[in-house]
Parts: structure tokens; sequence; C-alpha cells
């Protein structure tokens, strides 16, 4: 960033001395076209469509930001609003949480977009040339699924039902960990007399003792449950209430709490027969968000993506991926987070 310098701000009093200029606010009352400029960026718009709506001039704006203790130079706003410019993160955040409030718009707004602007441009990277290879995780759960008496087949677990939908929502906690991954998934048998579902998750880490758990929700109860010391995951058995007939649907929910592990390299799901419906989303704390977001689905492993679309982690810390038509093969979100928190790359995920 060039320009005028950003000084660094004095925690910021919002006060209004009767007939000036409107400081603070909640964005209710912003026009349609600055709300589609906030949610969709890049941030230069936005700023310059806040401005133009607020009808402050440069200098003024800069004397209100003066006010609170934020000194950006005149210059400095006129770069950054014509995008020739972009703040210098994370030193100039207090100047831009400053701005929303002078132009009263939604706190962390200009924040979230400004961090946006400083990531790579360009086509989604391919992934690396020698990822861990997600068929070696899966080798490792076999062993677990042989436990399994009700199953006569390890590599045929709930073979007797067709996955329709499956949502996965993977809450990322404040070392950049994956804490839990719920699930909805939408079934149909393919045969008379399925009555239980088996989970396969394979965990970022090999967890210690008894680290990773499997909740059961709404559709079905816990069964048995299986995990070994030098496996990074578990299998879990969920329990229907009832038998299913030949073509019936079923869903059901439930989440595997998973603590393990440093900063999460992504979600992904393995199918081994086609679903017609997956979305993923990953929520991260607002003052952390990735360095990157990329939507990937293989065809196989251990080969190239056969699509690979970056995404945007919105407002509230969210990123979604939705997969039409997939399978089989492997979908999900790759995280990338800046160089001091970079995890190594490895697949983390369920099969279904």
């Amino acid at each position: 960033m060039t320009g005028d310098p950003v000084r660094a701000e004095r925690p910021a009093v919002l006060t209004q001395a009767a007939g000036e200029d409107p400081i603070g606010g909640d964005g209710r009352d912003l026009p349609a076209e600055l709300d589609e400029a906030l949610r969709e960026g890049p941030f230069h718009r936005a700023l310059r469509a806040a401005i133009a709506h607020r009808g402050l001039p440069l200098a003024r704006l800069r004397a209100r930001l003066d006010e609170l203790g934020a000194h950006v130079g005149q210059s400095t706003l006129s770069y950054w609003q014509r995008g020739t410019r972009h703040p210098e993160l994370p030193k100039a955040v207090g100047a831009i949480r400053a701005l929303e409030s002078v132009l009263r718009l939604p706190r962390e707004s200009l924040v979230t977009l400004a961090r946006l602007a400083g990531r790579p441009a360009g086509p989604a990277p391919l992934l690396p040339a020698t990822p861990a290879d997600p068929a070696d995780a899966w080798a490792r759960t076999v062993a677990l699924l042989a436990e399994f008496d009700s199953l006569p087949d390890a590599k045929r677990c709930n073979a007797e039902l067709e996955v329709l939908a499956v949502h996965d929502t993977v809450l990322v906690g404040a070392n950049r960990q994956r804490l839990a991954v719920t699930t909805r998934m939408v079934v149909r048998a393919l045969v008379d007399g399925p009555d239980r579902y088996l989970v396969v998750h394979h965990a970022d880490e090999v967890p210690a003792g008894e680290d990773i758990e499997a909740v059961a929700a709404e559709g079905c109860r816990p069964g048995w449950l299986r995990r070994a010391a030098a496996v990074p995951g578990l299998v879990a058995e969920l329990l229907f209430d009832r038998r299913l007939a030949e073509g019936e649907t079923h869903v059901f929910c439930f989440t595997v709490r998973d603590g393990t592990g440093g900063p999460t390299p992504g979600q992904y799901r393995m199918f081994r027969g086609s679903c017609a419906s997956y979305l993923v989303q990953m929520s991260f704390r607002p003052e952390m968000p990735p360095a990157r977001c990329v939507r990937r689905f293989r065809a196989a492993d251990g080969t190239e993506p056969a699509s690979a679309d970056d995404l945007v982690c919105g407002l509230g810390g969210v990123v979604s991926a939705y997969f039409p038509d997939v399978g089989p093969g492997l979908a999900g979100i790759d995280i990338t987070w800046s160089r001091e928190h970079s995890a190594a790359a490895h697949v983390s995920g369920q099969s279904g």
C-alpha cells in the first residue's frame, strides 16, 4: 500500500454531536446496489458505493475517521475506492472497521472484502502431485469394518442402501482444527430389510484415546463403535428405528466430534456410487478465515481433479460447495491457510 500512512488507531468511542453526520448503524437502510456490492465485492466497489450513498467527500470522511482515532490519508482513501491500492492487512483492520462505523455498514462487511482482495487470483491450482492417498485411509479402516458381524464383506458396507442426498456441515475451531462434522443423509433401500448405516470417519490425525466420538440425532440411535490406536478415524454403527422396505426412503442425522489434528486441510467425502445431491459447508471463525477455499472433485484416487473452482468465504465465515449428480469419486473443499498456519497435504473426511 502506498500513499499517506495508516497510523495505529486508539479504541474508537462513537459519539455524535447535534447537526453532525451520523456515526454507526446496522446497515438496514442500505440500497440494493450497495447491499449487493457488500455481499459480492470487490472491496473497492463496495467502498466506493458506500461513500457515494452517504454523500461524504473524502476530506470529510477522513476527518470523521480522525475523530475515531483511525488516521487514514485522503489519497489512501482515494486509492482504496478506485482499486489501485488495497489495504495492508492486518495493519489496516482498525481503519476499515472505523470506515464501517462512519459509513453505517454491517460489522466486518468491508473487513471481509479486504481480506478477499489480498488473496491470490487466477485459476485454482491442481492438487499436490503426491497427496496422501485417501484409498490408504480407507484401507486402514477396513480392519475396523471387519469387526462387525453383520457385515459379511467389509468392502461392501451399506451396499443395501442407495444414497440420494448428503449435507455435511463442518465446524472449524479457533486453532483451525476440525471440531465436528454434522451429516444429514437421505437413503433409499435397494432391498427389503436394511436397518442400519455404518459411518466411516477419517480423522486429520491419529486420535488419542477417545478423542473422536459419533453422536446420533434424529432418525437413528447409536450402535457399536470401533476404533484403534493406530487408525486415524473410527467406524460407527447407526441403527434405524425399523427395517426398511425395498424402495422406502429414510432421513437421518448424526455428528462426529473430532478435535484432533492441527489446521484442517479441508473436508472430502468418498462416494463409491452415484449421489443426486451433495452439499458441504465449512464454518470458520470470522476473525480466522482461510487464505483460500477450492471446490474439488476427483473421479478416482490419485488423479488430478476433474473440476476445481475457487469459493468465497461469506460474511458469516461459511463457505459452501454443491455437487449435483456426484460420484463415484471424491468431492469436497480444499483449504489453504496462511503460511504460518499451513497444514500438511492430506485428505480428511468420510466415506458414503
